[in-house]
């Protein structure tokens, strides 16, 4: 019996024992099974992101490359151009640009090579013109006037103004021509860094960059010169001039465009500075000059230096 027994207890043993195996094994099973799923389908969705963001890419990348980089930096449209001079031209502003002047210089702007580098010397009723004119170029404002330069840039902050501060006077022009003149070879020269100048018709407190661009085109509408008093034009025709001669880079030309060329201040130092024989085209409101890269060692503003003094002193008299 004691051996019944054992053999009962030894069955019985066997029985409980052999579910709980069989329940083991199955539950491993299952969680194996479970993170087999899980990870087939963590990476059936990753492959199905993938490839759609490489579909995504593939068509931007397509696009991008059949569209033609110009069509990013591309210029104004000539129906756009063409209706901007328009209205500019019809302005209710007494002193505004004629058409002719207007489209003298937008035809400039337009064959300028992009980015176009573009000073310009008075804030006027075309500031804004000007503006959208040399589109996806640099233009840059100089003013006499500080509080207006403020209040214009406060109200469009997508233009660059800046306020010089002109020591010179209208009635004092001979004698400053004079002083150029004579000292030519020395502060006043035709090629030079003008932040380091003491010449008297020289700018040399403008902002540094101004005078490390390449200017490509410059135009001189300012400051004031309508009695004695004024400031004249005398030292921004000067600046422009040196400023265009003295180019590090870019293109060797310089156009530089004097507006109100009736004016004699206008006349007398557009001739002596920026000279007679680089005169190429005019009309009784604008004078448009081209002038070009001079060697650093010139010590005179025109190449013709009898014919433009002969020219100037036939003007003052």
């Amino acid at each position: 019996m004691k051996n019944t027994n054992n053999n009962n207890n030894n069955n019985t043993k066997l029985i409980l024992l052999h579910p709980y195996i069989q329940k083991q094994g199955s539950s491993n099973r299952l969680w194996l099974l479970a993170f087999i799923s899980i990870f087939t389908l963590a990476f059936l969705l990753t492959l199905i992101y993938t490839r759609e963001a490489y579909s995504i890419t593939t068509a931007t990348t397509s696009i991008t490359s059949s569209t033609p980089i110009n069509t990013i930096n591309a210029p104004l449209p000539s129906t756009v151009i063409n209706t901007l001079l328009h209205y500019a031209s019809k302005s209710n502003d007494t002193y505004h640009m004629n058409y002719s002047d207007l489209k003298s210089i937008s035809d400039v702007l337009r064959k300028c090579s992009s980015p176009c580098n573009f000073l310009i010397f008075g804030l006027t009723g075309e500031t804004l013109l000007w503006k959208a004119l040399n589109h996806n170029g640099r233009t840059v404002f100089i003013d006499e006037n500080r509080y207006y330069a403020a209040y214009i840039e406060e109200k469009h902050p997508e233009l660059d103004v800046f306020d010089v501060q002109y020591t010179t006077k209208r009635s004092e022009m001979k004698e400053l021509i004079a002083s150029a003149k004579e000292q030519v070879s020395n502060e006043c020269k035709p090629v030079q860094n003008l932040l380091f100048s003491d010449c008297k018709l020289g700018l040399n407190d403008l902002p540094n960059h101004v005078y490390e661009v390449d200017w490509d085109v410059i135009l001189v509408d300012g400051p004031r010169g309508d009695w004695p008093d004024a400031p004249g034009r005398m030292s921004a025709i000067f600046t422009a001039g040196v400023l265009a001669r003295s180019k590090n880079g870019g293109n060797p030309k310089t156009h530089v465009f004097l507006h109100d060329y009736f004016g004699e201040v206008e006349r007398v130092c557009g001739d002596e500075f920026l000279c007679k024989e680089n005169l190429v085209e005019k009309s009784q409101t604008l004078g448009h000059f081209v002038l070009e890269k001079m060697d650093e060692k010139s010590v005179h503003y025109c190449k013709n230096v009898n014919n433009n003094n002969n020219s100037s002193s036939t003007t003052s008299s």
